[in-house]
């Protein structure tokens, strides 16, 4: 499945080694989620993507807010930077996306990777959408395939298709830097769960391993930290290299089936996250909130005694 697209992206990278640019890098984190917005710019263009932005909300109250999108937006303005892409590295089940909402303030195209279309599948039936819910990913600005080159300014990129946590999971390749949405966490931390519907732990593992061919000091930006037991501070940076010796999961040495019992057990021990369904049923839609009904207002379904 991944050989001729990973010799592909791999080749690039590596050829690339010696005049790899260096993105800048801006983090933006959402404790409410733990999640990680990363801000990632050339600084000789001042061109710009945004990855994994995150709209504010309440699920009691049913509220959105732009409170974490707008410190974004006023980061990008400080420095006169002009955004081209707005990058999703998968369909999230933990927060709500604020793509759009950036968009409308800033420009860029909204993307994500082809495989949502799958996602888009899955969810429109648990969700019971209609024929009027698309399923062809065309909500998306574009959709990236395997080995998708792009540029940020001019910094050279590439999107890898990393299945495994969700199906459509992209990893891109920025300059010197990889963002990993949820394949990898920080190494005392380990790796995402594998149960959502079209997860699988062995594509996973297959994933990660992809991932560690990349050069030991490729910067790794997480989507997500949970602060692992004994750390005080959460932290979203780390390296090739680091997860590759140190990932207490999948570390050097530890085998495709090692990791595939390990990820099930430990997966069939967690509950679903609190905001996965507000949350799929806005990002399948790349951060859009459902049509209004006929009295002008959005609802979100609640399936009962499914998930």
């Amino acid at each position: 499945m991944f050989d001729q697209p990973l010799a592909t992206a791999r080749t690039q990278v590596l050829a690339a080694k010696s005049s790899v640019r260096a993105p800048v890098v801006t983090t933006f984190f959402d404790e409410a989620t733990f999640t990680a917005t990363h801000v990632v710019h050339d600084p000789a263009t001042l061109r710009a993507a945004i990855i994994d932005p995150v709209l504010d909300f309440d699920q009691a109250s049913g509220r959105t807010k732009h409170t974490s999108a707008d410190k974004v937006i006023a980061h990008v303005e400080a420095h006169g930077l002009t955004v081209d892409w707005l990058l999703e590295t998968h369909a999230h089940a933990d927060h709500l996306s604020a793509a759009p909402y950036l968009k409308e303030k800033l420009g860029g195209q909204i993307v994500i990777g082809a495989a949502i279309r799958t996602v888009q599948d899955v969810f429109g039936k648990v969700f019971n959408e209609g024929p009027a819910f698309a399923r062809d990913g065309s909500q998306f600005d574009l959709l990236m395939e395997d080995g998708h080159g792009f540029r940020v300014g001019s910094i050279d990129s590439v999107a890898l298709h990393v299945p495994g946590h969700t199906p459509a999971c992209l990893a891109y390749v920025i300059g010197d830097a990889v963002f990993v949405g949820d394949t990898l966490f920080m190494p005392d931390y380990g790796t995402a769960r594998a149960d959502f519907p079209g997860g699988d732990a062995r594509t996973l593992y297959r994933s990660i391993r992809r991932l560690m061919e990349l050069p030991d000091e490729t910067r790794v930006f997480l989507c997500h930290d949970y602060k692992a037991a004994g750390r005080d501070q959460f932290t979203w940076e780390t390296t090739i290299g680091a997860e590759r010796t140190a990932n207490v999961h999948v570390h050097a040495g530890v085998s495709e089936d090692e990791f595939v019992a390990m990820r099930e057990a430990r997966d069939a021990t967690l509950g679903m996250p609190r905001l996965i369904l507000p949350s799929i049923q806005v990002n399948m839609r790349a951060g859009n909130l459902p049509e209004p009904d006929g009295n002008g207002v959005r609802y979100l379904r609640l399936p009962v005694d499914l998930l």
